[in-house]
């Protein structure tokens, strides 16, 4: 006869009374313990802590947010586009560790840009009692975050300005990077560069279409429609995109990917093909291997370290009652010239012959 074991019973979770009795002293003594205040003596102190880790006693931090005179839960949220994508990832990660230094934790999640679940998780982090918000948005209108603002919760946006909000931000000049990229083509002797680019709903995909334009102006060239597509979100949206492009009778030359999903997409399409050596490609963020793909690829990097600091220290000083008009600021980014963008294309190889 098989004996399937017993389910564990759940237990609830131990509460500040049950530390007070189990190391045999007032409730308002374990509160003081566990909340640093001065004035318990060691031995008291010392029961505490132990009953505390006997019985893995955790504060309710909502309820102790509350009780506090500052009203703050030592918790903030950040609402990236794609946790998993390496620009969120890495700018996460830097907002992370100047959160430890101030003993805060971090509340984090993916807004798979996506204006109503936006929405929905900052109603969530309301509710948590955060004690600011940095935020990559999904929606075009921010003002439905002025109640929390005037409420006294801080937001700091990054990588997409605020709209309709007077909010600090941490977005890169994203038009005028992808004009000297696009030159970068330009210069290598390419006439025919195709743009791939994201939703035409996300300000610095525009602004990244914009900085294309430009550098075909700059170099006195008219935009060939048939070489711009957009509303491209992943990587095999864009593979597929740049395997039209590449059976056109006149095919483009070169490649400018305006965010790194779609440069990964744009590596695929030239390797299916077998056109990595020929077809030059510059993209728009970093991302994981670029730099020992062969050919290596061509990028506008972001310091993304910088601006997760950047848009922490921005945050915090806001909870700690700094005052004064929204603060913009555009961290630098550099173009790393690995080998894809460099590719020759036919006007350099005529002037060479």
């Amino acid at each position: 006869m098989n004996h399937q074991p017993a389910a564990p019973r759940a237990r609830s979770r131990s509460t500040l009374k049950d530390v007070a009795l189990h190391a045999g002293v007032s409730v308002k003594t374990v509160s003081r313990v566990v909340n640093g205040e001065p004035g318990v003596v060691d031995e008291l102190s010392s029961r505490v802590r132990a009953a505390i880790s006997e019985l893995n006693y955790q504060p309710n931090l909502g309820a102790r947010a509350l009780r506090r005179r500052d009203r703050r839960s030592s918790t903030i949220a950040v609402l990236l586009e794609d946790l998993s994508n390496p620009y969120s990832a890495r700018v996460l990660r830097a907002i992370e560790e100047v959160a430890h230094e101030r003993a805060v934790a971090v509340l984090a999640a993916s807004l798979e840009e996506n204006p109503e679940r936006e929405r929905q998780l900052i109603a969530a982090m309301s509710r948590h009692r955060v004690d600011g918000v940095i935020l990559a948005p999904a929606s075009d209108d921010h003002g439905y975050l002025a109640v929390e603002q005037g409420a006294g919760v801080p937001f700091v946006f990054v990588d997409r300005p605020p709209r309709h909000l007077a909010a600090d931000a941490v977005v890169v000049d994203a038009r005028d990077a992808t004009r000297a990229a696009v030159a970068h083509l330009l210069a290598a002797g390419h006439r025919r560069v195709a743009y791939l680019g994201d939703l035409t709903r996300i300000a610095t995909a525009l602004e990244r279409r914009a900085g294309y334009r430009d550098a075909l102006g700059d170099a006195h060239l008219a935009e060939d429609p048939e070489l711009v597509v957009m509303e491209l979100h992943s990587v095999e949206a864009a593979q597929a995109a740049a395997t039209r492009l590449l059976a056109l009778p006149d095919p483009p030359t070169a490649f400018f990917a305006g965010q790194n999903l779609l440069t990964m997409g744009v590596v695929y399409a030239l390797r299916a093909r077998g056109l990595a050596q020929r077809v030059a490609l510059a993209g728009f963020d970093d991302f994981d291997l670029a730099d020992v793909l062969e050919p290596a690829v061509t990028v506008v990097a972001q310091d993304l370290e910088a601006v997760g600091r950047r848009a922490a220290e921005l945050l915090f000083a806001r909870v700690d009652g700094a005052q004064g008009p929204p603060r913009l600021e555009a961290p630098a980014t550099r173009l790393i010239c690995r080998g894809s963008g460099e590719i020759a294309g036919p006007a350099a190889l005529t002037r060479l012959h």
